[in-house]
């Protein structure tokens, strides 16, 4: 479904900032998987995701997604079948503009837009079923700004949004970091529930362990511009949270020495 073969991308190429940040990347994901990607700060992770959105080009290798060759493609036309939910609540939404506005760019995405009204009719219905399966009350708010609502009800109208129109990949750049505990658990079962009711072939960046073990059929761990674990099935479902520390420590060439850096 989405192949990378032999991606490499550098920043700041030839002078003294030169930053190797995605290592001779080969990653083949199935249809329907579910993976989440960790590692530390400057691993590469979100680098990945940018190059398959298109948010940027490689310096070299390829990228295909559903047998077409997109290496060489703008986000914008990349945009058509790949939806991405952001850290920051506010990228993901037009904060002047009504809910039920928002969703009404969001139906369109892909297509070609004239100069009827925005808001049709026939989906306003719609759009109130769809908000009330997010159990905060949005579908009697259709009305209000975007920009007066909670970052935790932002984030949920933005997950709605990007999965309206079935995409082809959903990428999740820490799509919960920036939300309080609470707030970051009913988004992730917001997003649990989508990506098993569409059969999305989803990335999701996380920095917390246990969720990377808790979610996905499948992880990979970066460490440099280079993937140096990939589990998926029993395999990732035995995992624990000292085994991936454990392996992170040995990428940095250090030991887990005791239980404190549990703690870390």
């Amino acid at each position: 479904m989405i192949s990378l073969k032999n991606i490499k991308k550098y920043f700041h190429k030839g002078s003294v900032n030169e930053v190797f940040a995605l290592n001779d990347i080969n990653l083949e994901i199935g249809e329907g998987e579910f993976v989440t990607v960790i590692g530390s700060n400057g691993a590469g992770k979100s680098t990945l995701l940018n190059c398959i959105a298109g948010s940027f080009l490689p310096d070299s290798g390829s990228i295909t997604i559903n047998n077409c060759d997109v290496t060489a493609w703008p986000e914008y036309k990349r945009a058509k079948f790949i939806s991405r939910v952001f850290q920051d609540p506010l990228l993901g939404t037009c904060p002047s503009a009504t809910i039920q506005q928002n969703m009404a760019l969001a139906i369109r995405r892909g297509m070609s837009r004239g100069l009827a009204p925005g808001v049709k009719t026939k989906d306003k219905p719609f759009f109130r079923e769809q908000l009330k399966h997010l159990g905060l009350g949005l579908e009697d708010r259709v009305m209000d700004i975007v920009g007066l609502l909670s970052g935790g009800q932002r984030q949920a109208l933005t997950m709605l949004m990007a999965t309206m129109v079935r995409p082809e990949v959903l990428l999740l750049d820490e799509h919960i970091a920036a939300l309080d505990p609470k707030t970051a658990n009913q988004i992730l079962s917001l997003t649990r529930d989508i990506v098993a009711e569409q059969n999305l072939t989803t990335l999701m960046i996380t920095h917390n362990m246990k969720h990377a073990i808790a979610f996905g059929s499948r992880l990979i761990m970066l460490h440099q511009g280079r993937i140096i674990l990939d589990v998926r099935g029993e395999e990732k479902m035995q995992l624990t949270v000292k085994d991936l520390l454990a392996q992170f420590y040995r990428s940095q060439g250090e030991e887990l020495a005791n239980d404190s850096l549990l703690l870390g």
